[in-house]
Parts: C-alpha cells; sequence; structure tokens
C-alpha cells in the first residue's frame, strides 16, 4: 500500500506552470538541461547495470493583457527525456509537446482566478506524429491576504495513456519586507524557498514530474511509458544588473521511474496520490534514484 501511495504521490505533476501573477514577476521565457547520470535498475544482473538520463526543457508564457482585469494567456513548451528503458535497450527519446490558453481574471483587490487549457502530444519520434491529442488543464483561486503573502488553490486534470488523472493544489506566496526571502508552494505538486543577497540567491526546492508517452510498436505489441518523478534539489542563481536575466545551477536527488505497459492497460481514476483499479503488468524492471544536476535560463519580467 505504502508503494502504491508513493507511485501516485509521483503523478502529482505534469509541467504545471507556476501560478501566474501570484508574485511581482512572471518568467517569460525557462530553458533548462539536465543529466542523472547513473540510474540502476533494482533485481538486474547482466547486461546494462544502470541508465544515463538527459533531460531537456523549454517553457514560454505569453501573456496578452485584454483590460484592468483580464488577461489572456497563451504559451508553449517541449520537453525531452533521453534513456534506456531497460538493461537489452537502446536509448530511447521520449517528446512531450504541448499548448497553453488559458484565462487570468481580476475579481476585486483580494480575489483573482485562473484557467488555464494544456493540449499535448507525447511519444517516441516514431509514434509523436500519430500520438493521440491528450487535454489537461487546471483552475485556480488566489487569495491576497496581505502585500507579501497570497494563498493559491484549485484542481488540475488531465487525460493520459494510463487513464485519468487529477489532483487538488493548495498553496501561497510569501515575500517577507526585506524582499530577501521568498517561499512559492503550491502543495503537492512544488516548492520553491529562497534568499536574495545581492545579485545571488540560494535556495531549495522540489519538482514532481508525472506524464506519459506512446512508444512505437515492438514484437509485443504497441506501449507506453508511464513516468513519475520526484527532484529534491539546492540552488544556487545569478542575475543580471535587472534581474531579468537569471542562471541558476541545480544539484540534488531524483527518484526516476519509466514503467512500460502495453498500450490499453489503464488504471481506474489517479486521484492525487492514490489509483484505482490499478492491475497493469509492467514490463521493464524498476528504476531507483540517482543524483542529477541541471543548468536553467530564465528570462523574468517584473511586473513593478
Amino acid at each position: 500500500m505504502y508503494l502504491q501511495f508513493m507511485k501516485r504521490l509521483l503523478h502529482l505533476i505534469l509541467i504545471l506552470p507556476t501560478v501566474f501573477f501570484a508574485q511581482n514577476y512572471l518568467d517569460l521565457v525557462r530553458v533548462s538541461y539536465g543529466e542523472s547520470p547513473y540510474n540502476a535498475w533494482e533485481n538486474i544482473m547482466g547486461g546494462n547495470q544502470n541508465s544515463r538520463i538527459t533531460l531537456f526543457d523549454a517553457d514560454l508564457t505569453m501573456p496578452v493583457v485584454l483590460n484592468q482585469n483580464n488577461v489572456l494567456i497563451t504559451g508553449a513548451n517541449i520537453n525531452r527525456n533521453e534513456l534506456a528503458l531497460g538493461p537489452e535497450n537502446t536509448r530511447d527519446q521520449l517528446w512531450n509537446l504541448g499548448l497553453k490558453i488559458g484565462w487570468s481574471h481580476t475579481i476585486d483587490p483580494l480575489w483573482s482566478t485562473t484557467l488555464v487549457a494544456l493540449p499535448k502530444v507525447a511519444g517516441d519520434p516514431q509514434s509523436l506524429m500519430f500520438s493521440e491529442l491528450w487535454i489537461g488543464g487546471f483552475a485556480l483561486v488566489k487569495y491576497q491576504k496581505s502585500e507579501g503573502l497570497i494563498y493559491k488553490f484549485g484542481a488540475y486534470g488531465s487525460q493520459e495513456a494510463f487513464g485519468f488523472f487529477t489532483t487538488p493544489i493548495f498553496g501561497f506566496y510569501y515575500l517577507s519586507p526585506s524582499k530577501k526571502f521568498e517561499a512559492d508552494v503550491s502543495l503537492p505538486i512544488a516548492l520553491n524557498l529562497n534568499y536574495t543577497s545581492h545579485s545571488w540567491t540560494y535556495g531549495i526546492d522540489y519538482v514532481g514530474n508525472g506524464r506519459s508517452f506512446l512508444l512505437k510498436p515492438n514484437a509485443d505489441g504497441p506501449r507506453y511509458v508511464d513516468l513519475s518523478a520526484l527532484a529534491f534539489s539546492s540552488f544556487v542563481q545569478k542575475g543580471n544588473k535587472s534581474k531579468s536575466l537569471l542562471y541558476r545551477l541545480k544539484l540534488g536527488y531524483a527518484t526516476n521511474d519509466y514503467e512500460v505497459y502495453e498500450r490499453g492497460q489503464k488504471i481506474g481514476l489517479g486521484l492525487s496520490a492514490f489509483s484505482f483499479g490499478d492491475d497493469r503488468n509492467q514490463l521493464n524492471p524498476e528504476f531507483s534514484g540517482s543524483l542529477f544536476f541541471k543548468f536553467e535560463v530564465i528570462y523574468r519580467f517584473h511586473l513593478q
């Protein structure tokens, strides 16, 4: 039961963007490259004993101000995972291509809402152009408690190769009066705590990552990958004078679980950390966790 709980916990995010306008800035462009060099397969003798995972992410957000109370949200994201899915496998590339289209509305000085649709396709290069279009999205409500404190809550849902998944979102954004300490929390999805001194920022964070990818058929028939990962890291960040261009280096530990299943095997429902009706038969070995590093470049637009 504990292992099932943890596996479902790892599904809590599918590239959910940062809550729009919870803080006094917006990250318009974020590009990152990372490596997890040693991911061992459990209970495997012979063949390759581990898989090196390389990650590339690019995220673009373009808000369009309609009037004082309404903002149209547009954007796109690209994600690539490259690794071997089993001891005898060659390296596979798993791509996720998504769009963002939504609306942010200010109700009054204290309350605001955000609704975003996240359609996407995901798979290896051979199956990507024939992949199904999966529709996801999230809804958030934000409450301005004080100048430096905002509460946020909502829900996320998405179609995936393994079925439908949904989770609630609870969190807050806090900026200290000195503007040096910042906390951005969206539980159970992500967390970022950081402290800024001059042009350097030091922090800790965790990010969940859950996606599915269609694979080209092999002798066993059509398959898909069910990805679950949690990444815990510390980071150091350097910004330019205007703090609009940021360079961030992360070092941490990630649980990486790329489970391969026969296409058509699904769960009944994924609800937060729990799954219902999951009797799938995994076709590849379990991954163990690994250290990882990641380098990010962020273009940040300051709202005030």
